[in-house]
């Protein structure tokens, strides 16, 4: 029965997983080669079990496949797979280079893209584009086998899209009710010959039960020609429908005997379906039943012809599953347009529409269910009939208490198949605009007991969960929770209070772990920034006492204020937080002192003859000295930035008290930041490190096209180390450079690039503290843009000029190039019917030309192109 709601009544509705959203894209792309999967000897987990033995092997944790959907605790899967004839495999999965393979680190190397997606998946569409010839594999792998010098060797680069010998493949899903999944595949020629496609939609269980005796075995298994009917115990009963096609049927087990020379526990073992439809082996169960099952069309395509197959998944049996399957999808198609055009403002341009619609698809798409229990990946469950050998050396020992099950956004789902906590956070700035719910659930998520260590650190990502992450958290929390009031125009309190208390230990733990002298001046380590350092902060060089970091102070300054601002709000309906606004403001006040207090001699983090600031470091014969780098690690200080109406503390005369008591008794603190005694004109209050003359000069080479300023953004380092590398110590071993693109340090190993790319995430934080300043300031503040043009501008118009400057790497010239594919030599991109308006969103981007780089589907952080397109709207 089709329900007729809206996106948005569905949306609504859908608090829970047992709901619209219980069906959904939660499938990675990659699931070979993680953390999760590796029980190696020796740690190598992109080797253990690589592509190659993907097809062979079942995994554990979690389950891949391409444009796939399943419940949202991956009991059950469907994805599409393959074949062009041609191939020594079935296309399963998305084939990439490993970290050792690559010169430039992992590199998914296919093309696919998410086209689109409602925030409950009532309707998806994926493309993937499969050649006609044989995929080149081995082509792939040997010539990347570059220096870091070169460039990356792609997909494009080789002859498999010669002539448009290859097909497009449309993946598309529509739900027909919470329990009722409609799945059309089409296929298009796109060649001048006629061609051959296999095209095998693929029904399988996710294996629980191997390592779980509590869930006995379940089954696929037929119950006529056009009908699979799936059965656990774990889920309700499934029937697969379908018009055509040849049902086939194996087990999701290991194949043993490929992969580690032993006997097969089972007959028609994972990668049956693959040896028969290739090779034509008799490795499928002739009984038609399994846990994993296929249904093989084959199609001879002319030129330009397109076929489509249909498939249909319900929790009932239905006398006729396609009577109502076309409609069905043309209403979802309908409803899909109808939510964007609510949620993007028709006065935006057209093609910035499709840009910002185009990037919540894509992070939509890239939702994932992350399983991974650190205890038994060490030891092994108390059920399992065998356990590993004991790991007490491997990675992530110390957070056995980690028990992650959850969907969850991830940063790419095949590069980066893992939640990474910083990258969440940014994740979340988008999601708001589009499912508020989601947002505020997975900051609370990371927050939970089964995720944060006891000691109150939030996990980094899963190769190692120490790591430390800036503490963007709070940022995300009050974001998040000002745009839903803003949308909704009441405060969701519970969530706010609930993210707080676990933020308050998450703060204890910065104190106490990364302000070890308790000089509130901080020490994070590397903090995210690869490579943007002359060394590696988490190694220092022998000499070193200790780092002061700019970056780390700043980032808990602004960690400060978000708490300060989220106590005050709470403080409105509870009078307890007015207390502990007070402990923050002085927390923030402490931060702003130390940062140009160090050590007995007073040594400010701000270099007044360079007007910027700098990481110091303390000598182990008590000398200090700056690290004169210019990067981000020196404009983070603006993020320390909030605006505060004297509204909000009219009622607050707890607050009122004891910060006029710390302004009394310690005027040389609140001297340092600006002037908390008298608001503007409309009432506002300026909280922010940076005084004045301070933002003023940090400007000045911020908007330098010479140092920071790009054409397409703001770079993560000057351009003036391009001519002037900054090197540390006499030896010269330490020495960092501009470098606009891929980094050819390998630090931190091969996709470690932040010595000069622009990135999406602090160019829009960057904004943002542009106009928090401006609503403070207002319209007679002015600046050059660029300096030293002559041309001033406020500071809400620079945040535009710099909005439209990231907007133009995703725009196409007037030759229809878009800027990020500013190596397309065959213009391809441009000039291909079917290759046209297709979004990358990548990882990274080229200082000097706008190139894209890194991870090609990163819509995780790069999504914030939306926000800036629907925010320049706002504030035109």
């Amino acid at each position: 029965m089709t329900h007729n709601l809206s996106e948005a009544e569905k949306l609504a509705v859908s608090d829970s997983y047992r709901n619209w959203k219980k069906w959904g894209p939660y499938l990675a792309e990659r699931q070979w080669g993680t953390v999760r999967e590796d029980y190696s000897d020796n740690g190598d987990a992109w080797e253990f079990i690589n592509h190659d033995k993907a097809r062979s092997n079942a995994y554990r944790w979690g389950e891949e496949g391409i444009g796939g959907f399943c419940d949202s605790r991956e009991i059950l899967c469907l994805a599409p797979a393959f074949w062009n004839g041609k191939d020594p495999i079935l296309k399963e999965r998305l084939f990439g280079l490993t970290n050792n393979q690559g010169n430039h680190g992992e590199d998914v190397k296919e093309l696919y893209f998410h086209q689109v997606s409602t925030p409950t998946h009532s309707y998806n569409k994926y493309l993937y584009k499969y050649p006609q010839n044989k995929f080149p594999y081995d082509d792939l792998v040997t010539k990347n086998q570059r220096s870091r010098e070169e460039t990356e060797f792609e997909l494009l680069d080789t002859d498999s899209f010669k002539d448009n010998a290859y097909f497009d493949c449309f993946i598309e899903y529509a739900k027909a009710g919470i329990d009722d999944i409609l799945m059309k595949v089409t296929v298009v020629n796109r060649g001048k010959d006629t061609a051959e496609i296999h095209v095998l939609p693929h029904l399988w269980f996710r294996n629980f039960w191997k390592h779980n005796n509590r869930h006995p075995r379940p089954s696929v298994e037929s119950v006529s020609d056009n009908t699979i009917l799936s059965k656990s115990s774990r889920n309700d009963d499934y029937y697969l429908y379908h018009n055509e096609g040849v049902q086939l049927f194996c087990e999701n087990e290991t194949n043993n005997k490929r992969i580690y020379n032993s006997a097969n526990e089972y007959e028609y073992v994972k990668d049956g379906i693959n040896n028969h439809v290739v090779s034509g082996e008799p490795t499928v169960n002739p009984e038609k039943f399994g846990t994993k099952a296929a249904v093989w069309h084959q199609f001879n395509l002319k030129a330009g012809e397109e076929k489509s197959i249909k498939i249909r998944l319900s929790n009932v049996a239905l006398e006729n599953p396609w009577t109502d399957f076309d409609t069905i999808f043309e209403l979802r198609k309908k409803e899909c347009e109808t939510f964007y055009d609510e949620i993007i403002s028709k006065k935006i341009p057209k093609t910035h529409q499709a840009i910002a619609r185009s990037a919540f698809s894509g992070l939509l798409w890239t939702k994932q269910f992350y399983y991974y229990d650190v205890h038994k990946w060490l030891f092994g469950g108390v059920d399992e009939k065998s356990t590993t050998h004991r790991r007490t050396d491997s990675r992530n020992f110390s957070w056995q208490h980690l028990n992650n099950r959850h969907v969850i956004s991830m940063p790419d789902k095949w590069e980066y198949p893992w939640y990474a906590a910083w990258d969440l956070a940014f994740h979340m700035a988008s999601f708001v605009e589009i499912d508020p719910y989601f947002a505020k659930q997975q900051l609370l998520l990371v927050l939970q007991e089964s995720y944060m260590h006891p000691n109150g650190q939030i996990p980094a990502y899963e190769w190692n969960f120490s790591d430390v992450n800036p503490p963007v958290h709070s940022w995300a929390v009050w974001n998040v929770y000002e745009k839903d009031k803003k949308r909704t125009g009441k405060g969701d309190t519970p969530f706010l209070e609930k993210a707080f208390q676990k933020l308050l230990i998450n703060f204890t733990w910065w104190v106490n772990q990364k302000d070890k002298s308790g000089t509130d001046l901080f020490e994070g380590g590397f903090l995210g920034l690869d490579n943007i350092g002359v060394f590696d902060r988490n190694h220092m060089p022998e000499g070193i006492k200790k780092m002061q970091q700019a970056d780390a102070t700043s980032w808990m300054a602004m960690f400060s204020l978000n708490m300060l601002r989220m106590s005050l709000e709470l403080a409105k309906t509870n009078e307890i937080y007015e207390e502990i606004s007070a402990k923050f403001f002085r927390h923030f006040l402490n931060i702003a002192w130390a940062m140009h207090h160090i050590g007995k001699k007073d040594l400010s983090l701000w270099d007044d003859k360079d007007n910027f600031y700098y990481d110091v470091v303390e000598m182990s014969d008590g000398t200090n000295e700056r690290l004169k780098v210019r990067s981000l690690v020196g404009v983070i200080p603006m993020f320390a930035v909030e605006i505060m109406n004297i509204d909000l503390f009219k009622e607050l005369k707890e607050f009122q008290k004891r910060a006029n008591e710390i302004i009394r008794t310690r005027p040389d603190l609140a001297s340092l930041i600006s002037n908390l005694e008298n608001a503007n004109k409309d009432g506002n209050f300026l909280f922010s490190i940076m005084r004045g003359f301070r933002l003023e000069h940090l400007l000045k080479r911020l908007l330098d096209e010479n140092e920071f300023l790009s054409d397409y953004g703001i770079r993560s380092l000057s351009k003036y180390h391009k001519d002037h590398p900054f090197v540390f110590g006499n030896e010269g071993h330490h020495k960092i450079q501009y470098e606009p693109g891929e980094s050819r340090s390998g630090m931190f190993g091969g996709n470690s690039n932040w010595r000069g790319p622009i990135w999406m995430p602090l160019n829009y934080m960057i904004i943002q503290s542009l106009r928090k300043y401006y609503t403070f300031y207002g319209p007679t503040y002015l600046y050059e843009f660029p300096t030293g043009s002559g041309t001033k501008l406020n500071l809400n118009e620079i945040a535009n000029e710099l909005t439209k400057r990231l907007i133009k790497l995703f725009e196409p010239d007037e030759n229809g190039k878009f800027v990020y594919h500013s190596d397309d030599p065959n213009h391809v991109f441009s000039e291909e019917e079917h290759f046209k308006k297709q979004h990358f969103f990548y990882e990274f981007f080229d200082g000097d030309t706008g190139k894209g780089l890194g991870a090609s589907h990163q819509t995780g952080w790069t999504a914030l192109i939306a926000n800036l397109i629907m925010e320049m709207e706002n504030n035109q």
